[in-house]
């Protein structure tokens, strides 16, 4: 399938006058939105703490669509000056009307191994940034009477997933936080989650090496028990769930509210 060609599964006019901030978007799901959201037509902000990676996207971009498109390079756990590098943005290149809050999984293993301080540069890198970004930019939404908020968390707040147990405790905070926020944002304002499944991303290539160290299987008995449980019997390429993203972002889904839509190829048992 080529979703960027071809396969391209939305009008390139979907989301034109749209201005897209894309958070993390210097690899991975992140990376695959920005460049399904510039194929769409919007204008896309891609943020993330490497400037190579994001020059080198912003270029990408720029033949995907006929957006304008640039890069923001931020730390999302200074939350301390997340604020008034946004309003910047926003002064310089106008409203965020769609907010994409994605950021690196904290490391892998048992939660009962983990200390309270662990705990911390995970939470402001997902949890206090994002609600530093909806507090900025809500205002400015609600001002163009449209807003999309996405964040792209995992499978786990449904189902746990063995031996990452500080991913899980933050991942199904974010998705708490995101439901309150749902019944407080204006009308014109959506938020929803996205939860992928085994996506074939560097982070699941990091999860695989940890198991690998861990139990001393090797690569192929790690991914074939990941496939085991997974019916379509493959990973999810990142553009199949930024193509769910993006769907969430167009102004039909104007009706979708407070959800937590999976992308795992039908992994999950849960209804």
């Amino acid at each position: 399938m080529d979703l960027l060609g071809t396969d391209f599964p939305y009008s390139q006019e979907a989301l034109k006058g749209k201005h897209a901030l894309v958070c993390g978007a210097s690899k991975g799901i992140g990376e695959a939105t920005a460049k399904m959201m510039a194929k769409a037509g919007a204008n896309v902000t891609v943020c993330a703490r490497n400037v190579d990676s994001l020059n080198q996207l912003v270029t990408q971009l720029q033949s995907l669509g006929s957006g304008q498109h640039q890069a923001l390079v931020m730390d999302l756990e200074d939350t301390e000056n997340l604020a008034s590098k946004v309003r910047s943005l926003v002064n310089t290149s106008g409203p965020v009307h769609i907010l994409i809050n994605n950021a690196g999984g904290p490391p892998g293993g048992p939660l009962m191994d983990n200390e309270v301080v662990d705990f911390e540069a995970p939470f402001k890198r997902h949890l206090h940034a994002a609600h530093t970004l909806v507090k900025t930019l809500a205002p400015y939404m609600e001002e163009e009477g449209y807003g999309r908020i996405i964040q792209i968390i995992s499978t786990s707040v449904k189902e746990p997933i063995p031996n990452i147990g500080l991913s899980n405790t933050l991942r199904g905070a974010m998705a708490s936080w995101s439901k309150s926020l749902s019944r407080e944002l204006h009308p014109c304002i959506t938020i929803n989650n996205i939860l992928p499944g085994f996506t074939n991303t560097s982070r699941l290539e990091s999860l695989a090496t940890s198991i690998q160290e861990r139990t001393g299987k090797t690569s192929d008995e790690v991914q074939q028990n990941w496939l085991s449980q997974v019916p379509i019997k493959r990973l999810i390429d990142p553009l199949e769930t930024a193509s769910a993203i993006v769907f969430l972002s167009i102004p039909a889904s104007g009706g979708i509210r407070g959800v937590s839509l999976a992308v795992d190829g039908g992994r999950l048992r849960s209804i």
